[in-house]
């Protein structure tokens, strides 16, 4: 499904999302499996729907800290998400942690 910008715009006024949920949730197993087919970067997927599981996302905990101010400008310039960019950083640095210790 392709949406234009103004549509997209739209869908997220209304729902907070740039995903139309009401199509989504009246999808079939087919409809979402020629959508997958379709989508370049899914080619030659295969879809166990039988042993899918839905996982929710763990809620992220609150933090107030300190932070060097010139680092917190770093990470605002990248522009919106960038909280999100400074927790993909940092959940980086502990996976590779975890690698390293767990290869000790």
């Amino acid at each position: 499904m392709k949406y234009t910008t103004e549509e997209l715009d739209e869908l997220v006024k209304k729902d907070g999302s740039r995903t139309d949920w009401e199509k989504a949730a009246g999808m079939t197993k087919a409809d979402i499996e020629a959508a997958v087919a379709s989508d370049p970067d899914e080619a030659d997927t295969v879809m166990d729907w039988d042993n899918a599981t839905a996982e929710l996302p763990k809620p992220k905990a609150i933090l107030n800290m300190r932070i060097d101010r010139n680092v917190l400008e770093y990470f605002r310039k990248t522009g919106k998400g960038y909280q999100t960019l400074i927790n993909a950083v940092l959940r980086s640095y502990v996976k590779r942690k975890d690698q390293h210790h767990n290869h000790d």
